[in-house]
C-alpha cells in the first residue's frame, strides 16, 4: 500500500465553508493483510518500482496543485507513509528504504519503544543514512522503558526524538483522549518538519551565489558562468541527478548524468547501495593504513581481480596510486627505466660522457591524446589547449606526436579519415570505408596494404632515434587505445595503433596504454586492449575501477618491467609513493565494482559470444545512431560501448575545444533532463555498464529533438 496524505492550513473557501486539513489518498491497495509483495504476487497486482515513482510524483504535483499551492510557497505539505519497516519490502520487492530513495524526501522515523526497540530504531536510522536521507526527527511510543534516553544519547543533537503516550488497545476508544495528550508532541514534529523544509530550500536557493562566491571550478571560464546557470545538485541515485532550479524554485529528481560525471560513473542504483555498505565496512575496520611492505584483504583482493580481469594474460604486476594523472606519471617512469635497462644507457654508464652527449628520453605519442593535468603526463602529450602558455609555461612537449587516422559515422556509413601523409598509398575502397563498425576491428585488416602503409611510416619516424646514434631515444609509446577522451572523443583506427604497437615491439619500445578512460567496460569491453587485439607492457585504469565512488588508481605492469626496478640498492627501485596508495575504502570499491560489472546476475547488459569473450550489449539503437550521422548539422559520430559522441558541423572559431557553439543545445538538452557537458562543439552522451539500452535510447530520442531545435534556431 502506498498512501499520500495532503495536508494545508484552514483556509475559508465561501462562506461558511471550512477547507479541510486533511486530504488522504491510496494509490495502490491489495486485499490481503500481508506484505505488500506478497499481496501483489498472491493477487496478479504486482507494481513496478519505476511505475510507483513516477505516479507518486505526478500525484504530489497534481494534489499540491489542485490544492492551491504554488511552487515556492509553503501552504500545506505532503506525507507519504510506508508500513513495515524501513527495510521491507514494497509491491515488487525492493526494500522500502531503497524504492523510495530517487524522491529523497526527509524522513520521520518512527522508532520503536518495546524492548529491543533500541537496537531497531538505530539499525533502521543506519539504514536510512547509509542511503542518503535526511531524517528530521524520531518518535517513539512510551512503553515504560525510556528507550528515548539512549536513543538521544546515540543520536546526539543530530536529531530529536519525541515520545508519544502510550496508544490505548481498546478498540471502541476513539483515540480523541490519546490525540490531546499527543498535541504538543505533533505540533512540534509538524514545526520541525517544517523548518527543515525551509533551512533546505535556504541553502539550495543560495547555493549557487555562494559557489560563485568561493569555487573555482576546473576546465570553467566563470565569466561565462552566471549564478542562473549554476546546477544545484541535491543528491544522486544511480545514473540520475536530483536538481534544484532555483529560478523557478522546481525540484527534479530524474535528470540523467549524460557525461557520467566525468566519466566516473557506472553504478547502478544497487551498486551505488552496495559500495556505500562496503566502504563503510571498510572504513570501519580499517580506516586507512600504510602500504608499504605490509598486506590486508582489500588492497590484496583488488591487486589480484586485475591482474585476472584488465590484465589478464600480460601483467604481472599492480602498483597503486590515487589518480589517472599519478597513474601515468608511473608509467611513464616504469617504461624509460625498462627501455634504458634493454638499451644500457643507464646515467652511471656515462660519467665519463662529455655533458653534450647527454642522453634524453621521449614518448611516440599521438596528436590529440590527453594524459592527465601533472606535469610529466602533460610533456607525454601533444601541444593542444591543455598545454599552452597560459595553462602550463614549463611545456616542451618530450615527444614525437605523430597525426593519427580517425574513423567515425558520416551520413550512415563508417569513413576513415587519413592524414595528408597517407593520401599517396595505394588504397583500395574497402581501405577507407566499412560496412560496419566490427568490420573496423577485423584482424584480418592487416594484411591489407593499408596495414603496410601504416608500417611503414612509423618505422620511418622511429628511425630518427635510433639508439646507436644520437642522444634523443623514444624510451615508450603512450596511446589512449580505441578512443581519444578529452582531445574530442575521436575514434582512432585500431589498425593504426596495432601497427605502433608491432613497430614499438621490434625497436624494443615499452608500450603504455592508457586506459583511464577506457577500461571497465567504458567502450564494451573490460579492457580495450581486447579491442586492438594487442597488449601493452604497462597499462594505468581509474575513474571506472571503483564505480567512480572514489578516487583510486593502478598501473599495471609485466614482470620483465618489475625486474628492471630490482637490484641490490634502494636507488634502484621505484621510489614513487601516495599516502593513500591502496586505501582500504578504494580498494574495497574497486573490488566490488570489477565483479559487479562483469557479473550477467549483476550486470544485465552481459553478454558472452561464441568464444566465450565477454562483451556487453549493444546499447545504442542503430537506427537512431544513423539518423543522427544524417543529420545535416552533425559532422560525425561514434558509437562505441557506453559512448555515443557527435561532432557539430562548425567552422573556424564555432570549432575546436574553446567553441562555445554547442552552448543552447547543452541548455536545451539540460533542461530535458539530460546533463551534459560539452567539449568545445562536439556533444557527447555516456552511460554506465549497467544502464538498460532503453534508457539509452530515450536519450538518443531526446538529443534527436533537440538537434531539430537547435538548428532551426
Amino acid at each position: 500500500m502506498c498512501e499520500l496524505g495532503f495536508y494545508e492550513e484552514r483556509k475559508v473557501l465561501e462562506e461558511g465553508k471550512v477547507a479541510p486539513e486533511l486530504v488522504s489518498e491510496t494509490l495502490y491497495a491489495w486485499e490481503g493483510a500481508l506484505s505488500p509483495h506478497l499481496a501483489a504476487e498472491r493477487e496478479g497486482g504486482a507494481v513496478g518500482d519505476s511505475e510507483l515513482i513516477k505516479k507518486v510524483e505526478r500525484r504530489l504535483e497534481e494534489g499540491l496543485l489542485e490544492d492551491g499551492v504554488e511552487r515556492g510557497r509553503l501552504d500545506g505539505f505532503c506525507v507519504v507513509e510506508t508500513a513495515g519497516g524501513v527495510a521491507s519490502p514494497g509491491a515488487s520487492g525492493t526494500l522500502q528504504c531503497d524504492l523510495y530513495r530517487p524522491l529523497r524526501f526527509p524522513g520521520v522515523l518512527v522508532g520503536d519503544g518495546r524492548l529491543g526497540g533500541i537496537s531497531g530504531t538505530i539499525s533502521a536510522y543506519e539504514s536510512l543514512k547509509l542511503r542518503g536521507y535526511d531524517v528530521v526527527a524520531v518518535v517513539i511510543e512510551d512503553h515504560g522503558l525510556a528507550n528515548e534516553i539512549p536513543l538521544m544519547s546515540y543520536l546526539r543533537t543530530r536529531v530529536p526524538v519525541f515520545v508519544l503516550p502510550p496508544i490505548p488497545q481498546d478498540p471502541s476508544n476513539d483515540l480523541m483522549e490519546w490525540f490531546d495528550e499527543s498535541c504538543n508532541v505533533f505540533n512540534s514534529l509538524k514545526d520541525i518538519m517544517l523548518e527543515a523544509y525551509l533551512e533546505r530550500m535556504r541553502r539550495l536557493d543560495e547555493m549557487p551565489r555562494r559557489a560563485g562566491d568561493v569555487f573555482w571550478w576546473p576546465f570553467t571560464q566563470h565569466k561565462l558562468v552566471p549564478p542562473s546557470t549554476v546546477t544545484v545538485i541535491d543528491s544522486r541515485y544511480g545514473e540520475n541527478f536530483s536538481v534544484y532550479k532555483v529560478q523557478n524554485k522546481e525540484y527534479i529528481t530524474q535528470q540523467f548524468d549524460a557525461c557520467a560525471s566525468w566519466w566516473t560513473q557506472g553504478p547502478d542504483a544497487t551498486l551505488q547501495t552496495e559500495l556505500a555498505r562496503d566502504m563503510g565496512y571498510a572504513a570501519a575496520r580499517f580506516g586507512h593504513v600504510m602500504f608499504p611492505e605490509n598486506v590486508y584483504e582489500p588492497a590484496l583482493e583488488c591487486a589480484e581481480l586485475l591482474l585476472d580481469g584488465v590484465g589478464k594474460g600480460w601483467a604481472t604486476r599492480v602498483y597503486f596510486s590515487d589518480n589517472g594523472s599519478t597513474a601515468i606519471e608511473i608509467a611513464l617512469k616504469m617504461a624509460f627505466r625498462k627501455f634504458s635497462s634493454d638499451h644500457v644507457i643507464f646515467p652511471e654508464l656515462l660519467k665519463n660522457s662529455p655533458a653534450d652527449s647527454c642522453q634524453e628520453l621521449m614518448v611516440l605519442a599521438l596528436k590529440g591524446s590527453y594524459h592527465g593535468d601533472t606535469l610529466g603526463a602533460m610533456e607525454a602529450q601533444a601541444p593542444s589547449a591543455y598545454t599552452g602558455f597560459l595553462q602550463q609555461p614549463w611545456y616542451t612537449g618530450r615527444g614525437l606526436f605523430l597525426d593519427p587516422p580517425t574513423v567515425f559515422m558520416h551520413n550512415g556509413k563508417w569513413t576513415l579519415a587519413l592524414p595528408e601523409v597517407f593520401h599517396s598509398g595505394n588504397l583500395e575502397p574497402e581501405d577507407i570505408t566499412f560496412r560496419s563498425r566490427d568490420e573496423i576491428f577485423l584482424k584480418s585488416r592487416d594484411k591489407s596494404n593499408l596495414a603496410g602503409l601504416y608500417s611503414s611510416y612509423v618505422s620511418q619516424q622511429l628511425s630518427q632515434y635510433s639508439t646507436l646514434s644520437g642522444t634523443k631515444h623514444i624510451g615508450a609509446l603512450i596511446i589512449e587505445p580505441v578512443i581519444q577522451g578529452a582531445g574530442g572523443m575521436h575514434m582512432v583506427d585500431p589498425l593504426f595503433q596495432r601497427m605502433l604497437v608491432n613497430e614499438c615491439r621490434n625497436s624494443r619500445i615499452p608500450v603504455i596504454f592508457d586506459e583511464v578512460f577506457s577500461g571497465f567496460w567504458r567502450l564494451g569491453v573490460e579492457a580495450a586492449a581486447e579491442l586492438l587485439g594487442c597488449v601493452p607492457d604497462i597499462a594505468c585504469f581509474a575513474k571506472l575501477m571503483t564505480g567512480g565512488i572514489i578516487p583510486l588508481a593502478a598501473t599495471l605492469a609485466t614482470d620483465a618491467v618489475f625486474n628492471s626496478f630490482t637490484g641490490d640498492s634502494k636507488l634502484k627501485a621505484l621510489l614513487h609513493g601516495h599516502s593513500y596508495s591502496a586505501h582500504a575504502m578504494g580498494c574495497t570499491a574497486a573490488a566490488k565494482s570489477i565483479k559487479w560489472f562483469k557479473d550477467p546476475i549483476t550486470n544485465l547488459n552481459i553478454t558472452s559470444e561464441k568464444s566465450q569473450k565477454i562483451l556487453l550489449r549493444e546499447l545504442w539503437d542503430a537506427e537512431l545512431v544513423q539518423q543522427i550521422s544524417l543529420h545535416p548539422s552533425v559532422s560525425r559520430v561514434v558509437a562505441l560501448g557506453t559512448l555515443f559522441a557527435l561532432e557539430l558541423q562548425a567552422d573556424g572559431s564555432d570549432a575546436g575545444y574553446a567553441s562555445l557553439y554547442a552552448r543552447s543545445l547543452v541548455q536545451m538538452l539540460r533542461e530535458d533532463g539530460m546533463y551534459c557537458r560539452p567539449l568545445g562543439n562536439v556533444i557527447y552522451v555516456m552511460c554506465g555498464p549497467c544502464t538498460s539500452p532503453e534508457i539509452c535510447t530515450r536519450q538518443l530520442r531526446k538529443l534527436y529533438k533537440k538537434l531539430e531545435e537547435f538548428t532551426e534556431a
